[in-house]
């Protein structure tokens, strides 16, 4: 079996007197589709904050495609391979859709020395996305699913080794949850190995072959989506169930 994408070693961080994380250690593997969930205040937005660059973890390690990168700043993991989406889009509103995903195309084309056809590579992601009508719009004229596949898109352009997926799903119908679903899937397919943080539990089980769940800090539960619907511990932290029976 291959060694894990990513590691994340006894990882700890504090705010002031507040433990956001106690101690997390878990692994992601590559092409793996991995679940990341938990109650409000659990610990994922800190602890993908952490892999990301955007919080520097006090204790731990942070170990990315065999190199340790806890203390590499955001654009430099960006650079290595690391891509999230975040959970309110933020596009260039001053710019095209097309033009969104070549800023960042562009980027790690020249942290990697790599020259590439950063328009066509663009357009074949929004074709992906179902969006290439959409390609010299302003973002200013999108629908919020449209924005939602807009910031996947963007993260995709960064050619991911692993991508966060970061609520993108959050206050969409029940059709748009499947349509961003299966854009996952596709870039998994891709060979991108993709980390979903979800408050919407029947997405989270679809798409994930392995979940784990955190709780005030701490990594309570970790294994399949099955395994994990009949966590007790789980079933306390996630549902709010005081049930042991």
């Amino acid at each position: 079996m291959s060694d894990p994408l990513l590691r994340i070693e006894g990882v700890s961080k504090h705010f002031g007197g507040f433990t956001a994380l106690n101690n997390v250690t878990t692994h992601v593997n590559p092409g793996e589709r991995f679940g990341l969930i938990g109650p409000n205040g659990s610990g994922k937005t800190t602890m993908i904050n952490c892999v990301s660059g955007l919080l520097r973890n006090e204790e731990g390690k942070i170990i990315f495609d065999g190199k340790d990168v806890t203390d590499l700043k955001p654009h430099k993991r960006t650079g290595a391979g690391i891509a999230r989406s975040f959970q309110i889009p933020r596009p260039f509103h001053t710019m095209s859709v097309i033009e969104n995903l070549m800023i960042p195309a562009e980027f790690v084309g020249h942290h990697r020395g790599e020259k590439t056809d950063d328009r066509a590579e663009a357009m074949e992601i929004l074709e992906t996305m179902g969006m290439a009508d959409k390609a010299e719009d302003p973002t200013t004229d999108l629908t919020q699913i449209e924005l939602r596949k807009l910031e996947l898109a963007r993260a995709m352009a960064a050619k991911p080794k692993l991508l966060i997926s970061d609520e993108a799903m959050a206050g969409l119908t029940g059709q748009e949850v499947d349509e961003v679903i299966d854009i996952l899937f596709k870039m998994n397919e891709r060979g991108i190995t993709i980390i979903m943080i979800e408050h919407i539990m029947r997405a989270v089980m679809r798409f994930s072959q392995r979940i784990i769940c955190l709780d005030a800090g701490q990594l309570i539960a970790e294994g399949t989506p099955e395994e994990i619907v009949k966590d007790k511990g789980v079933e306390r932290a996630y549902l709010g169930s005081t049930d042991d029976g």
